[in-house]
């Protein structure tokens, strides 16, 4: 399978609630640069999942309008949320995008490509793309793509 870990784009720092916070005009931009580098790399079949914050559905909807909100994805889910939601390392689809939050997007990071329990840093809109595959019996986890807004 491919995991796809996208953060949300830049956001308002205030709003009524952390789950209302908006992209900002930059935010906007950035997303849909990024969306368009993906949507030329993605298969059909992809399945985008989103936390239910704003910010997140806002970043996602530059890339498709079929997506799914996913209330376990919210701001501090755990790295075994966004795993368990993805179906790791099978796959609820051939290729899953996780449009979420930081830190737990750089705890999934971590703990599949480094072993890790650390959060590693992401950028705002940057992703990681990860493909699980089996070696010799092992389950994998390879890095395809690591992207930031700015190279794009």
């Amino acid at each position: 399978m491919n995991l796809i870990l996208w953060r949300h784009a830049e956001a308002e720092d205030f709003a009524a609630s952390d789950l209302a916070r908006a992209l900002t005009t930059r935010g906007r931009k950035q997303a849909q640069n990024v969306a368009k580098w993906l949507r030329t790399r993605l298969p059909d079949d992809a399945v985008v999942l989103a936390s239910p914050a704003v910010r997140t559905i806002q970043t996602a909807e530059t890339l498709s309008d079929q997506y799914r909100v996913v209330r376990e994805l919210a701001p501090n889910a755990s790295a075994d949320d966004v795993l368990e939601a993805a179906g790791w390392s099978k796959g609820i689809a051939p290729t899953v995008v996780i449009v979420g939050h930081q830190p737990t997007l750089g705890h999934v990071a971590a703990r599949l490509l480094g072993n890790s329990g650390a959060s590693w840093p992401l950028k705002k809109a940057g992703l990681w793309w990860i493909e699980s595959r089996e070696r010799d019996g092992d389950d994998q986890a390879v890095l395809r793509a690591a992207m930031s807004p700015d190279l794009i």
